[in-house]
């Protein structure tokens, strides 16, 4: 195949070598309609920056960290997509950690990439990290950080989520509006930056409509394979069993759907489920799974631009914020009674 080069490019637009560079880099001194002539020329020729010769003009690595929880979800697959093609594409190598969900092997992720010389940091926090001195420690070493999914509150960073809040309220209202009154709520643990989104916008869509928040309706879980089971058993042995379930991840939207199964309860019929999930499998699944699904790649897009931005310390580089992503709700055969017509497809923003 044959290799192109800046020089490629530059003679095809008839631009100098320099302006090309600059535009690759996303330079600000470059106006934007000549970024995207160079970006689309760059992408036609399958141009690819040489990480190891960028390295060379300087003390940077051009590589990047990633931890995430585990490669497996697929909701961070996607995002880890997202990053490696923004970093690819502006001349990075990305190195990738998993923290399997456990703060230990977090810390000590860190500790590899750091080792590894890293221009910058992108992490998700694992379920077992409340304490991120580990992360502020780095931080005081000045190595760019990025946050996206799960974030912390006590990092002054740039951090990217989706709009959990917004999600979790139209996937309960959605419910309530399918006539469901008594929604339980299976979640993770309680420390979660994206826990406690979700539960509030649960709770806020339950006052909208004049539904009283119960405690007893909500669980709190982990990753285990078989916990949604008892927690199935215990709320269906309420005096006032719930009607509908809501889930916040993968694991607890499946575990909750065999559970109920294995229980011989009919859906929707009998109840209704929804799950904040990205699962790709969610309308094979018998019944096919109600969602709300998060822009994966997109957040993982966003996250590798702000750190790559961060790191390359660009004179416009954006300041430290939160940016929220929209959701988007998909209507499927496990909240939708017969009869009910309802939109397939509802983004949230």
């Amino acid at each position: 195949m044959e290799t192109f080069t800046i020089k490629d490019i530059a003679r095809e637009l008839n631009i100098s070598t320099s302006t090309v560079s600059r535009a690759l880099r996303g330079s600000y001194e470059i106006n934007p309609e000549t970024k995207r002539l160079v970006m689309e020329c760059a992408e036609r020729l399958n141009y690819r920056p040489n990480p190891i010769a960028l390295s060379l003009k300087g003390s940077a690595s051009r590589a990047i960290g990633v931890i995430v929880p585990q490669i497996a979800n697929y909701f961070f697959s996607q995002a880890i997509n997202g990053i490696e093609a923004i970093a690819y594409n502006r001349g990075y190598h990305v190195i990738i950690f998993q923290s399997q969900e456990s703060y230990e092997r977090e810390v000590a992720n860190v500790q590899q990439a750091l080792s590894r010389k890293v221009d910058g940091l992108l992490i998700s926090l694992s379920s077992e990290t409340s304490d991120v001195t580990h992360l502020q420690e780095m931080q005081d070493k000045n190595v760019p950080l990025v946050l996206f999914d799960r974030v912390s509150p006590e990092l002054e960073a740039t951090q990217i989520v989706a709009d959990n809040f917004g999600g979790a309220f139209s996937a309960t209202e959605h419910l309530i509006q399918s006539g469901r009154r008594r929604i339980a709520h299976l979640t993770i643990q309680p420390w979660l930056s994206i826990t406690r989104e979700r539960l509030a916008g649960y709770r806020a869509a339950l006052e909208k409509y004049g539904l009283e928040f119960d405690e007893t309706l909500v669980r709190y879980g982990t990753f285990g394979p078989d916990e949604v089971g008892p927690m199935v058993d215990d709320l269906m042995h309420l005096e006032s069993p719930p009607d509908a379930f809501f889930t916040a991840s993968d694991r607890l939207a499946v575990g909750c759907l065999q559970a109920l199964r294995q229980r011989k309860l009919q859906i929707p019929e009998d109840v209704s489920l929804i799950g904040f999930t990205n699962l790709n499998v969610a309308d094979l699944l018998d019944p096919s799974l109600s969602t709300v699904v998060q822009p994966a790649t997109e957040i993982g897009q966003v996250a590798a631009e702000r750190l790559i931005d961060l790191i390359e310390r660009k004179h416009r580089a954006l300041p430290i914020e939160t940016v929220k992503i929209p959701t988007e709700l998909i209507v499927r055969a496990s909240t939708r009674l017969a009869g009910q017509q309802q939109p397939l497809s509802v983004a949230h923003t």
